[in-house]
């Protein structure tokens, strides 16, 4: 007998979604029944630059080449016939996070499911030259806006009895990351948040997750320089990069029925680049 994942009735909320991994969470969730919310510092209808100037060069070049998808995979995920919505929302600032989940819940009726994806990726330099602004900046965003986000949502998946937390880590936060100090921290220390709000989320049906991907072929990788990639390509047990999909698969499992009991891991979606490969 197959067995499918049925998220049918309920609503995600996913941080991040303008491109990338957090677009194709959001369209899995989407094609496994969930009514789904985008929530990303950049939308298309927004013209203004100043949100792309603040969080980095990433974003400067999704604003100037177009790679923003925010509104348009909404539209898609309407086009299945399931409810979506893009909202701009910094997870730095509680009060736009407060103001995004009220929304949701008053919109849609609840917020069943948080994919804490929303981050940064751009501060590359060896732990002497990192600069001490950009550290600040990618703890405001990969670990507190992870954290905000989480306890925006809790009390609303505390009264419904049930909820399904996916936080978004990395192996640079398991085997730390030449040149990414601070990237290797905030993911290293989303492990830590993941495992806590596992045992305290246990007793109110809440369960907490996160995935550890490896080298995806996002937008954002194909930025990187392509000796780099293909150095890192050649760790992993397969010899390439993984898809954004194999990400949003792994997702669509733990926030199912079918991961009721698994709450607290470290799902490694790597192609085993942990591993001591030769």
């Amino acid at each position: 007998m197959a067995i499918e994942i049925d998220l049918s009735g309920r609503v995600a909320l996913v941080t991040g979604g303008s491109r990338g991994l957090g677009r194709a969470d959001a369209l899995a969730l989407a094609r496994a029944g969930a009514d789904v919310v985008i929530a990303d510092i950049q939308v298309e209808s927004d013209e203004s630059t100043e949100t792309a100037e603040r969080y980095g060069v990433l974003a400067q070049v999704a604003k100037a080449q177009g790679i923003v998808y925010s509104e348009a995979t909404a539209q898609e995920i309407q086009g299945m016939g399931r409810r979506a919505d893009a909202i701009k929302c910094d997870v730095t600032d509680r009060g736009q996070v407060g103001d995004t989940v009220a929304r949701v819940v008053e919109e849609f009726g609840s917020v069943d499911i948080l994919i804490n994806n929303a981050g940064t990726l751009d501060h590359a330099a060896q732990f002497a030259d990192q600069s001490p602004e950009l550290w600040e900046r990618d703890l405001r965003v990969n670990l507190t806006g992870g954290f905000n986000c989480a306890q925006a949502v809790w009390p609303h998946m505390q009264e419904r009895g049930w909820g399904r937390i996916v936080n978004m880590a990395s192996v640079a936060g398991t085997l730390g990351g030449f040149g990414q100090a601070s990237y290797a921290t905030t993911k290293a220390g989303i492990l830590g948040l993941t495992r806590t709000l596992a045992m305290e989320g246990g007793r109110h049906g809440i369960t907490c997750n996160a995935i550890v991907p490896g080298v995806i072929g996002t937008e954002a990788f194909g930025f990187a320089n392509a000796a780099m990639n293909d150095r890192i390509k050649a760790r992993t047990v397969f010899k390439r990069e993984g898809e954004p999909d194999d990400i949003a698969h792994a997702i669509c499992f733990l926030c199912s029925d079918l991961a009721s009991y698994i709450t607290g891991v470290e799902l490694n979606v790597s192609g085993g680049v942990e591993l001591f490969v030769f």
